[in-house]
């Protein structure tokens, strides 16, 4: 068998395996620091990313749509599950007011945004935790831009224990992709929440919400 063709045959199962390694408690990929500067929020942010953690060479589209989707009242609090290197949580803390908590499993996320919050002059709450493991209190908001490629099982872990965790009139707010499955995650919202609403839609992206009444 040549090289190249055996290249060929492993290279789908490499892939695979690079794109779940964002969703790993101790990523070991070689370290490779950027730093980002980006405007969000009508703000600007400088952010330390690295490899081994989710849209490290800039803030990905569906996050930005999810940003641009939220209005929240200052003062409350709010999780972020699945923070990566921090642009969701730390952005609304410091343009919405909002006391904001930060969850990653992965340890080189949680480093980087406990960083990237002191950079950009931000006071969070940020620790690691598989979804909700290490999880305590409840919140007014629960947000994420859920590790698709971890698999649904995850994806719907978020959305489930997201109810538990939620203050009586709080909110889910997730952003999926249509392809990746936001139709699926609209009706396991509803069979939880009892209600779900798509309150954007942007180049494929859904913004889907949910309220514990």
């Amino acid at each position: 068998m040549s090289l190249i063709i055996f290249y060929d045959l492993i290279r789908p199962q490499r892939r695979k395996n690079m794109s779940k390694m964002y969703y790993a408690e101790m990523p070991d990929a070689a370290h490779d620091i950027h730093d980002l500067k980006v405007a969000l929020l009508g703000q600007g942010f400088h952010f330390y990313t690295d490899a081994g953690v989710f849209s490290k060479k800039k803030v990905d589209y569906g996050s930005q749509v999810l940003l641009n989707a939220l209005d929240l009242e200052r003062g409350k609090n709010l999780l972020d599950v699945g923070c990566g290197y921090g642009p969701l949580g730390i952005s609304l803390a410091k343009v919405q007011g909002v006391q904001s908590t930060m969850i990653d499993i992965n340890s080189r996320a949680i480093d980087l945004a406990k960083k990237n919050a002191e950079r950009n002059g931000v006071v969070a709450h940020i620790f690691q935790s598989n979804i909700y493991e290490n999880v305590s209190e409840k919140f007014d908001y629960i947000i994420s831009n859920p590790p698709i490629r971890a698999g649904k099982k995850v994806v719907h872990e978020i959305i489930e224990g997201a109810f538990d965790h939620l203050n009586q009139g709080g909110s889910l707010t997730i952003v999926i992709q249509k392809k990746q499955g936001a139709p699926s995650a609209k009706v396991k919202m509803e069979n939880v929440f009892g209600n779900a609403e798509i309150i954007r839609k942007d180049k494929g992206y859904y913004i889907l919400r949910s309220e514990k009444l």
